[in-house]
């Protein structure tokens, strides 16, 4: 079976991210000022595949705390559908 997984790789909430940061400066330089707390965090999609989704869940785990994310730095969801 082959599965599409998409992950979602973002900053710790403690975290400051300066890339948010100046995201937010711009726009607020643009005269969005109504757009605050702009965090900038990775989304990546890749295909699986598996004899199972369960089997596809724990490759994609590892893959996420192995390679993918810094859990010091980073939190990560991911999603898995059929493909």
């Amino acid at each position: 079976m082959k599965f599409k997984a998409e992950v979602d790789i973002m900053p710790l909430d403690a975290l400051l991210d300066p890339q948010g940061k100046a995201v937010e400066m711009g726009l607020d330089n643009l005269g969005l000022k109504a757009i605050e707390q702009v965090r900038i965090g990775k989304h990546i999609t890749f295909h699986v595949e598996a004899g199972s989704k369960a089997e596809a869940e724990k490759m994609t785990e590892e893959a996420c705390a192995k390679l993918l994310a810094n859990k010091v730095m980073e939190r990560y969801a991911y999603t898995l559908t059929e493909a």
